[in-house]
């Protein structure tokens, strides 16, 4: 990269086989594996299981306790006579009874039209721009969300859909065990590794669980599409943060523990709130936050996080965390090794570099 100024999209690629990308995730799920990246150390092969052993009693991990919701609505499109199959991919709750959604194809459908997934209808209120469009549904509220989760399929992203049919067993896959608070419309995958038992473990060995909010938008799964960093855009994800959970990070730093998020979603949501003076204030509200390399870490020691896509805005933010080279000699090591990439793939713990 030298001294040629702005980051580049290019900086980012690496070659991935299409082989490596994870269709079905690991049984049981703390057997996937886990690269330790230590700047500076080098790479160590691990189990997500020994995570008890890398960790240090005092450590705290912050992880992300929304629900995934089956946000994928296949039904049909009907206007004067004319009736088309869509989809609709949910993606941000704007009331009570309207969604922001993606819909195909984008191009047959306006204002004004009605549409009907299975007995769940609703109206096309506005056409914004990148086919995005605004849904008012007939029923609102927990009525809703009930008639969602009967109609609707999980998301999966788009490089394992375009794969595989959906089935039943996503319904649990795809959602980590801790999950809460309904609102996502992907997982925030770094924590579909962990078990009850795994969690108890982590327990006795004296680390500490914080839980925090974001709910993740179709958005993680954009392309960059700008080659200049600084043009890309990242869509708003509504996250929280409550005073008792940012007590407890702060309590954990000033005793010496380290922070460790799970996921980039909660790196994301503690690093938007972080004050100047590294301090973690209770929060909430929307984030779109963009981390690329030489922006400091205020909160975050660690990422566990899996193995994301090239040219990705997250493999742009695992880069920020341990080192452009580094991340790209981890991965060169992850891909050599036979490591599973993406959603349903292994993971990594990821240290700060410096």
């Amino acid at each position: 990269m030298g001294n040629s100024g702005a980051m580049q999209l290019s900086d980012f690629d690496f070659e991935l086989p299409q082989d490596r990308i994870a269709l079905r995730p690991a049984e049981p799920r703390d057997s996937a594996r886990l690269l330790v990246v230590r700047p500076g150390q080098g790479l160590e092969d691990h189990r997500v299981r020994n995570l008890p052993a890398l960790l240090r009693a005092g450590d705290i991990l912050v992880v992300n306790e929304t629900r995934v919701i089956p946000a994928r609505l296949k039904g049909r499109r009907s206007r004067e006579g004319s009736d088309i199959a869509v989809e609709a991919t949910l993606h941000q709750r704007v009331s009570g009874a309207s969604w922001r959604a993606f819909m195909r194809p984008g191009k047959k459908i306006r204002a004004g039209d009605r549409l009907a997934f299975s007995d769940l209808g609703a109206t096309v209120a506005e056409k914004g721009r990148d086919g995005e469009f605004t849904l008012d549904f007939d029923c609102s509220g927990p009525e809703l969300d009930a008639a969602i989760d009967r109609v609707g399929e999980m998301p999966l992203p788009p490089y394992i859909a375009s794969k595989r049919k959906q089935d039943e067993r996503d319904r649990t896959d795809y959602q980590t065990v801790y999950a809460r608070r309904e609102g996502s419309v992907a997982a925030p995958t770094a924590g579909l590794h962990f078990t009850p038992e795994l969690l108890a473990r982590l327990q006795d060995a004296g680390v500490g669980m914080a839980r925090v909010t974001l709910h993740v938008g179709a958005g993680t799964f954009l392309p960059v599409k700008t080659e200049d960093l600084a043009q890309h855009r990242m869509h708003a994800e509504w996250g929280e943060i409550t005073p008792e959970t940012a007590d407890q990070i702060n309590a954990a730093r000033a005793a010496g523990g380290r922070v460790i998020c799970v996921g980039t979603t909660s790196l994301r949501l503690l690093e938007s709130a972080a004050g100047l003076d590294g301090v973690l204030p209770a929060w909430t509200g929307e984030t779109d936050i963009f981390i690329t390399p030489g922006r400091p870490f205020r909160i975050a020691d660690g990422l566990m996080t899996n193995f994301h896509l090239p040219k990705s805005t997250l493999f742009m933010l695992v880069s920020a965390l341990s080192g452009l080279e580094v991340m790209k000699s981890a991965y060169a090591h992850a891909i050599a090794e036979g490591y599973r990439f993406y959603s349903y793939g292994d993971s990594s713990l990821l240290w700060r570099a410096g």
